[in-house]
Order: C-alpha cells, then sequence, then structure tokens
C-alpha cells in the first residue's frame, strides 16, 4: 500500500468546486485581492517590456510610423481639391427665326438629337406665297433692266455718231469761211485793178474825144479807146460782180458755221441725255439686286419654318407644343451638349490653394453621381473671385473690413476619351484633385 504523501492534487477551477471540508475556510485568498494567475502575467509582461528586445520592436515601429506619416504627408501636398465644384457646360437656345403655327413637333425631352435634325416645323404656305410673289418681281425687274441696259449702246452711238458730224460740219464751215474770205480778197484786189483801169480807160477816151473833135487823130485810134474804156468798165462792173459773190459765200459760210455750232450743241445735250440714260439703266439694275435680295430672304425665311438642331445634345426645358402660335426670338427648349468639348468642370479653389496651381497640371474629377473618376487637367483660371459677380459685390470703402479667404473659379477640361458615354451633365457635384507636384 502506497503512502498518502504521494498523491499529488491537481488543482480545480472555481466553476468545478470548492476545497474539501476538511480544509479549513480561511485557507482560501480574500474576494477582492488579484488572481495569482493574473499577477504571474503582469509580471511577465513588465519583463517583457523592460528586456532590449522589446525596446527595439518599440524604436522600429515608431520608424515604421514616422516614414509613414512623412509619405502621408507628401502625398497630401502633392494636390490641391476641393468640394466646391460641378460640372459645367453650354446651353444652346433654341428659338423661332419667324412667326407662324407649329404643325409638328419631332422630338421629346430628353431626346439625345445629331446636329441638323429638324426639331420643330412651322407652317410653311404663307412662306411659300411670298417666295412666289419674290420671284415674280425679281423676273420683271430683270426684264425692265434688260431694256434699259439696250438702249444705253443705242444711245452711245447715235450720240457719238450725231457729235462727230457736228464737229465735222463746225470743222468744214470754218474751213469754207477761210476760203470765201480768201477769195473775197482776191476779188477785192482785182476790183481795185478794174477800178483803176477803168478810170485810166475813160480818161483816154475824154482825151480822145477832144483829139477827135480836132481831127488830130483818127477815128480808129477813137474806136479802141472807147472800146477799151467799155472794156475796162465791163471788167469793173464783173470784178464787183464777183466780190460780191465771194461775200456772199461768206455769209453763207457763216450760216452753215452757226448752224453746226448749233448742232454741236445739241449733240452735247444729247450726251446729258447719254448719261440720264445710263442712270435709268443703274437705277434698274439696283432694283434688280433689291429683288434678288427679297427673294433670297423670302427662301430663307421659307427655310426658317424648319427649325434645326444647333448642335448636337441632349433637348431639355421644351415649352413649345403642336398648334401653337411662335414669334420670331421665342426660345422654344434648349440644347445641352454632352461631348467632352462643351462639358468641362468648375471649381472654386480658396486663394491660399491657388500658389502652386497653374493650367495645364494633371486633375483628377471624382464624379459623385457614376462613383467613377476621370481625367482631366488645369485649362484656366478666372480672372476674378465669384464674389465679384455677384448681384451684389461686397463694398470695403467704410474701412470696416473683415478678411474672408475667396474662392477663385478654376476650369478644369477632360482629357480626350474620358467620357464617350455622355453619361455627365452640367450641375453633378464633383470632387476635383489637381496634382500640383
Amino acid at each position: 500500500m502506497e503512502p498518502t504523501s504521494s498523491v499529488v492534487t491537481e488543482p480545480k477551477s472555481p466553476a468545478e468546486g470548492r476545497a474539501p471540508q476538511s480544509q479549513p475556510p480561511q485557507s482560501q485568498p480574500p474576494p477582492s485581492q488579484p488572481v495569482p494567475d493574473s499577477e504571474a502575467r503582469y509580471r511577465r509582461r513588465a519583463a517583457l517590456l523592460g528586456s532590449p528586445r522589446a525596446k527595439w520592436a518599440f524604436i522600429f515601429a515608431a520608424l515604421v510610423i514616422a516614414v509613414a506619416a512623412f509619405f502621408l504627408w507628401r502625398y497630401l501636398g502633392s494636390y490641391e481639391s476641393t468640394d466646391d465644384a460641378q460640372i459645367d457646360g453650354h446651353v444652346n437656345s433654341v428659338s423661332a427665326r419667324v412667326s407662324g403655327h407649329v404643325i409638328k413637333l419631332n422630338v421629346e425631352d430628353n431626346q439625345y438629337v445629331e446636329q441638323g435634325t429638324v426639331l420643330v416645323e412651322i407652317d410653311p404656305a404663307d412662306y411659300e406665297v411670298a417666295v412666289a410673289k419674290a420671284r415674280a418681281e425679281y423676273a420683271d425687274a430683270l426684264a425692265q433692266a434688260s431694256a434699259a441696259g439696250i438702249n444705253v449702246p443705242i444711245t452711245d452711238v447715235s450720240t457719238s455718231s450725231q457729235v462727230s458730224g457736228a464737229e465735222s460740219g463746225v470743222s468744214g464751215a470754218q474751213a469754207a469761211i477761210e476760203a470765201a474770205r480768201q477769195q473775197f480778197d482776191a476779188a477785192k484786189s482785182q476790183v481795185a485793178e478794174a477800178d483803176a483801169n477803168n478810170t485810166k480807160a475813160q480818161n483816154d477816151l475824154q482825151r480822145y474825144k477832144l483829139l477827135i473833135d480836132k481831127e488830130e487823130i483818127s477815128q480808129m485810134q477813137y474806136d479802141q479807146a472807147l472800146d477799151s474804156a467799155q472794156a475796162a468798165a465791163a471788167a469793173l462792173q464783173a470784178a464787183r460782180a464777183n466780190a460780191d459773190a465771194y461775200a456772199a459765200q461768206i455769209k453763207q459760210a457763216q450760216s452753215k458755221l452757226e448752224q453746226a455750232n448749233a448742232d454741236l450743241r445739241n449733240a452735247g445735250n444729247r450726251t446729258h441725255t447719254m448719261r440720264v440714260i445710263q442712270a435709268r439703266s443703274q437705277s434698274a439694275q439696283a432694283i434688280t439686286e433689291q429683288k434678288k435680295a427679297e427673294l433670297d430672304q423670302a427662301e430663307l425665311n421659307l427655310q426658317y419654318t424648319k427649325i434645326i438642331a444647333p448642335v448636337s445634345g441632349a433637348v431639355s426645358n421644351r415649352t413649345v407644343e403642336v398648334g401653337q402660335n411662335v414669334q420670331p426670338g421665342q426660345v422654344m427648349m434648349m440644347i445641352i451638349p454632352l461631348d467632352e468639348k462643351n462639358i468641362w468642370v468648375t471649381a472654386n479653389f480658396k486663394e491660399t490653394q491657388l500658389s502652386k496651381m497653374k493650367p495645364g497640371q494633371p486633375a483628377e474629377i471624382q464624379v459623385d453621381a457614376t462613383g467613377k473618376t476621370y481625367k482631366g487637367h488645369v485649362d484656366s483660371i478666372a480672372g476674378a473671385s465669384g464674389e465679384r459677380f455677384s448681384l451684389l459685390p461686397p463694398e470695403n470703402a467704410t474701412g470696416n473690413y473683415v478678411k474672408v479667404v475667396q474662392r477663385i473659379p478654376m476650369k478644369i477640361v477632360f482629357d480626350p476619351g474620358e467620357i464617350k458615354g455622355h453619361e455627365l451633365r452640367p450641375g453633378m457635384s464633383v470632387v476635383p484633385k489637381v496634382w500640383i507636384k
């Protein structure tokens, strides 16, 4: 039989039972004191923290945290971001250019249309009548201009020939006057010579008559003197008649000269008439051009009865209906272009963020509606803060100025191919991130 002292009793947990009844109750520790296992663990932990290995582990962890904080600081300092940003874009108004009755509507709200699509059709009947009227008036103006143009060369030729004839008549009359004057001068010389010869012959006849009476000369000599006197008288009379004829020729040539001058003056008046005819032709041509312009305008108005989309985009805020009468300038709908050339981001950055920001820097745009991040770059920075464009800009002339950090609008455009799906809409909230390093 083995001795009792060799039996080893395993410790029991408090859940398994209490100490045997043979042991005194005072051997159990009081409830307020820590259990021996917890105290042992505390002591082991204190010894572990005081060991060199624990110190090196703590130093390594501190270095890791410092390096991570440094890279986090560098990352946070490599970009600027703001939540005061939204998608922006062009809003193209579609309005009527002519008045009329809407007979057909080809689009609905939020429908995507291509540029050139017929959106609204206005009743074209009145404008077709206007085109027909303008075309008829243009044809009539063309006919009148053609008739006026034909008179110009005809009158030109006639006037030119009349002017040339009158100038020739003047020249001929002047030449005739000159020739007649020369002949008249020669005739006057002949008259003077004939007068001298006649005087001599008459004087000789008187002497011969005295001599014949005295019978100092023969009858034949007297007869010869008589014949010479009669011949000299006849020659004088003929010379005077010739001179009178040349004087008459001078008067006649002068009359012709006066007539030629009158014809030349009349031809000059016809030159003024030619200018009048040319002016009428030019006026008819101008009226033709005016009627052509009116025809073009009528045809344009007929084209304007079909209202087409000025750009490709989504139809929004449509206010026109079939049967409605529209007026020129009346806005009927909006078209929002959704391609990357017409959609951008307007981000309002604080002025304290702009020190290192400049156009061309890359950017990332996180869109709340889609949950996607798009790539882009800074296009430009506004020339003034947003408050300068407000309805009531601040006035600091009173002296009670309080400095407030202002926000400057910045335009960020998307890179090519980023929004092919046309999923972005103006007004959407975004969070842009501009990389400055």
